[in-house]
């Protein structure tokens, strides 16, 4: 079968193919990038080079420009303007924040079995009402009284994609408001962070960063946020705000920043630029059709994937246990809760699909 890539159109193929195959050499058929994406060849150097810069004792300046450089991005790609995007480390550390926002008793609309980092802050509260519905019903389960609606864009587990429309306009309808989890999502489907009153996303997945950078986006008037968090980055002078309390926070989203993994923002700011040049659009419709073949080609062998429509996540009932099998033979997927899943994405090849389907095949 045809071992090139899929799902560009043939104007902007070469192109495509062209920066792809100058960033990635994978030594496996790697087909894992809902657990972790694979580190582009300028993010790897940009990495080096801020590993360098530490060693050799030479100003750490750039390292903060790459910081503000990745906020920039991010808020490009989120459509956001970027005064709205705080950093931080993680999706838990930025629900936590919500969380802690929500006056006691308030009711917390979630997806039953959503990724913990998207539900747990919620619940170590202790003194709020959280309320679990299937994915496919937690729009029309938007009711008086709910304060807060909190799923992700795209489910870890199984790739399913959240009907976001339909959960704003029932959000609205009820005063609700909303907050996404892009992290399975941002980098292949459009992130329209607008239309959220928060949204959260890390680097390392399908954004193809390193671990230790996440994203957060707040309303112009913060939401209710209050930056119990903040340190040093959070004051409008960073550098005038080393030594006791913070004299004034930062007027922008800044304000909700912990302090930044300098080398994880170095390489980020690399891979944000290469997933900007090939397109999300591009991106999201080379990575679909490679999961439409794969879905195909189960049909074929007589399985049928948990249904995730319009996903690169693919997710097959009971094959979970064949994962070992998978990497002896070089292909690289997960195991979720007895499910295989496997995730497409920019530098996999219908020659990948035609790989994982032979070794499933036996």
């Amino acid at each position: 079968m045809d071992g090139g890539f899929g799902g560009a159109h043939s104007g902007g193929m070469d192109t495509f193919e062209s920066l792809v195959r100058a960033e990635f050499t994978p030594k496996t058929t790697y087909l894992n990038t809902a657990s972790n994406g694979l580190l582009p060849a300028r993010t790897v150097a940009a990495l080096h080079e801020a590993a360098l810069l530490r060693a050799e004792g030479r100003p750490l300046t750039p390292l903060y420009e790459d910081v503000e450089a990745c906020r920039t991005a991010y808020a490009r790609l989120a459509g956001v303007p970027v005064d709205r995007v705080a950093l931080g480390a993680s999706v838990a550390a930025h629900t936590g924040l919500i969380a802690a926002s929500l006056p006691a008793g308030a009711e917390v609309l979630t997806a039953e079995d959503d990724f913990t980092s998207v539900l747990n802050p919620f619940h170590v509260r202790g003194d709020l009402k959280v309320r679990a519905v299937p994915l496919e019903r937690i729009a029309e389960s938007v009711r008086p009284g709910t304060a807060l609606v909190a799923v992700s864009a795209a489910q870890s587990a199984d790739g399913r994609v959240a009907d976001l429309p339909a959960l704003r306009a029932a959000a609205r309808a009820h005063g609700a408001r909303t907050y996404v989890d892009f992290s399975q999502a941002a980098g292949w489907l459009s992130t329209d962070a607008d239309a959220h009153d928060f949204s959260a996303a890390v680097s390392f997945k399908w954004l193809l960063g390193p671990h230790g950078a996440a994203f957060l986006v707040v309303p112009e008037d913060f939401g209710g946020l209050s930056p119990i968090l903040a340190g040093w980055v959070a004051g409008e002078r960073p550098w005038d705000s080393c030594y006791g309390p913070v004299s004034e926070l930062a007027r922008s989203a800044r304000r909700f920043d912990l302090t930044p993994a300098l080398f994880s923002y170095a390489g980020l700011r690399r891979s944000l630029e290469l997933i900007e040049e090939l397109g999300v659009a591009a991106i999201g419709a080379h990575d679909l059709a490679l999961a439409d073949r794969f879905r195909a080609g189960l049909a074929a062998l007589g399985r049928e994937p948990l249904p995730a429509p319009g996903s690169p996540i693919v997710s097959v009932p009971r094959l979970g246990s064949r994962q070992g099998e998978l990497a002896a033979a070089g292909v690289q997927v997960s195991d979720r809760s007895g499910n295989l899943r496997a995730a497409f994405h920019l530098y996999n090849t219908p020659a990948d699909v035609d790989r994982l389907l032979d070794v499933l095949s036996g």
